[in-house]
């Protein structure tokens, strides 16, 4: 059983789950290339029509095309019609429950790279609505305390 500083109780070769097994292997094989993180964070910021994504984004419409049919295929997102004055039907792409879901990893890994990788604040910031207090990705008890990292076991389930 593993500990998050390297503290082991155990070999660590002992607690690691096969792959085929293991949430974030499955979790990276689904969303792990930069573009679909991007994409899901730009829905996450109300960005929903292919157009703003595209300029938003800079990405090729092609990759943009794809990435977005596998995101729809894979249930994160879902495709809403709205319509113009004197436009065709076009399709907003809005966020399912379990594309609501990645907010919280994506929150963590973005404060993550501010701190780690671009040692300063992002041009963003994540605020309790109403009353503007900082927000911080991290670990919550059952019972709703919050746990630091060091106090954590990897360990496989019961």
């Amino acid at each position: 059983m593993a500990y998050a500083d390297g503290d082991n109780l155990e070999s660590a070769a002992e607690s690691v789950l096969p792959l085929e097994k293991c949430g974030l292997a499955a979790a990276v094989d689904l969303v792990g290339d930069r573009w679909t993180l991007l994409i899901i964070r730009a829905a996450l910021y109300g960005v929903t029509r292919f157009d703003d994504m595209q300029a938003n984004l800079g990405l090729p419409r092609t990759v943009l095309s794809n990435r977005l049919k596998k995101l729809v295929e894979s249930d994160l997102l879902r495709k809403r019609p709205y319509k113009e004055d004197g436009q065709r039907t076009r399709q907003l792409y809005v966020l399912t429950s379990k594309g609501m879901d990645l907010a919280l990893p994506l929150i963590a890994l973005m404060q993550w790279g501010e701190k780690h990788v671009l040692d300063a604040p992002g041009t963003t910031a994540l605020v309790e609505r109403g009353a503007g207090a900082p927000l911080h990705a991290g670990l919550i008890s059952e019972d709703g305390r919050p746990v630091d990292l060091r106090c954590a076991q990897f360990r496989l389930a019961s």
